[in-house]
């Protein structure tokens, strides 16, 4: 790592990558003056995107569903991509009389619900007070909209998300109650909130020019060889070896999460801790201490040996970290809304925002047509996930009996 310029290195966390390993390898590459720390998955960057919790965080809570009377549904299917979340929708549906509206491809929620249209462009509508939705929404006292993170993964996300932000923040400002949280945002891979809580950017930039590229459990195959300049270096750290092993130059053995004790961040926000069910086979180690160890060898020692002291170090950077099974409220919406605003304003030629509406040339900001569909729309496709998931003989077993049905 000495051999090469900060700028020459990069480092890609998968999905499955907890908060001390997260943490670890941050503070080694920023030894090195590199700042260059992605995750697979992408989030939209523009403004507050990435840097104020509100806007990536699922801000009602889950339990917060049952308290909802009105539920708007973005580019997401909960049911495949989140169940947890959709037994609580469904069970408001049922007991509490919950209006529930979708946007995006249909699918099968196990629930009616009012399906707006394929394309992200209701939105405008919905914003404007064209489409008849608009005061079912506007006359709800708890809205609340929940957009999939896979729906803004393109390049119409920032847009997207600017839509749906205002839409949150006009309702807001309106009739509802002070506390009431509307924006939620529904994460899809265990790492991402974590991630983006303690400074790494979403999504992989461009990898021209980097000669050492370290992959933390990163096996979703966005990084292959043939992004890379011939004399790139790639270290692999990981458990399964799925697409990120094949390519490496060097494979370090790490640990699963049910083999050790590890900090979580879910789609809410709240932190969540793991505990070793069984000892990592063979060579493999915790992630961090072979983060912590490569340091040493490295000579920019970590200052931390044991996880009381990493975790101290955990709660300088964010103390909700530590905070396991607490819901931290997020803040700062309104300023969130204006920061979108301001860059969608210089990043698109937006002309101005006004009446919640984004406004480009004097009309509505041009979200793309392209029909919103979920990444998981078949039962098949929910047993096969991530690279432990991929690597299981009882997923792929329940994977041949769903296609047969």
């Amino acid at each position: 790592m000495d051999a090469v310029d900060g700028h020459e290195m990069a480092a890609v966390a998968g999905s499955l990558v907890d908060v001390e390993s997260l943490v670890a390898l941050k503070d080694l590459f920023n030894r090195f003056s590199s700042e260059n720390l992605f995750t697979e998955e992408s989030f939209p960057s523009l403004a507050a995107g990435g840097d104020l919790r509100s806007s990536y965080i699922m801000n009602s809570g889950i339990a917060g569903i049952e308290d909802a009377d009105v539920l708007l549904l973005v580019g997401t299917n909960p049911r495949f991509e989140a169940p947890i979340v959709n037994a609580r929708i469904r069970k408001s549906w049922i007991h509490n009389d919950l209006t529930v509206a979708l946007v995006g491809g249909q699918v099968d929620l196990t629930y009616t619900y009012e399906h707006l249209g394929e394309s992200p462009s209701v939105l405008n509508d919905i914003l404007s007070g064209k489409h008849p939705f608009s005061k079912v929404f506007a006359n709800a006292k708890r809205p609340l909209v929940i957009v999939g993170n896979s729906s803004l993964q393109d390049a119409n996300g920032s847009a997207l998300l600017g839509a749906v932000t205002s839409l949150a923040n006009q309702y807001t400002t309106k009739n509802t109650e002070t506390r009431w949280r509307v924006l939620n945002v529904l994460h899809r891979v265990a790492s991402q909130v974590g991630a983006l809580d303690v400074g790494y950017k979403a999504g992989i930039s461009s990898m021209s020019g980097v000669k050492m590229l370290y992959l933390l459990g990163a096996d979703s195959g966005l990084v292959s060889r043939d992004n890379l300049t011939k004399d790139c270096l790639v270290v692999y750290q990981g458990h399964h070896g799925d697409h990120g092993a094949p390519i490496a130059d060097v494979i370090l053995p790490g640990a699963s999460y049910t083999e050790k004790t590890a900090t979580y961040v879910n789609t809410e926000g709240r932190a969540q801790q793991t505990r070793r069910a069984v000892n990592p086979p063979g060579n493999a180690r915790e992630d961090w201490k072979i983060i912590r160890a490569l340091s040493e060898v490295c000579g920019e020692t970590l200052p931390y040996d044991e996880l009381p002291e990493l975790r101290a170090r955990m709660s300088d950077i964010s103390p909700t970290l530590l905070r396991y099974g607490d819901l931290e409220a997020a803040n700062f919406f309104t300023l969130a809304h204006k920061l979108i605003a301001v860059s969608l304003s210089v990043y698109f030629n937006v002309c101005c925002v006004s009446h919640g509406e984004l406004a480009f040339q004097g009309k509505s900001l041009a979200l793309s047509d392209r029909p919103l569909q979920p990444t998981l729309k078949h039962l098949k496709d929910f047993y096969m996930t991530d690279s432990i998931s991929r690597s299981s003989r009882t997923m792929a077993k329940c994977v041949a009996t769903a296609a047969k049905k």
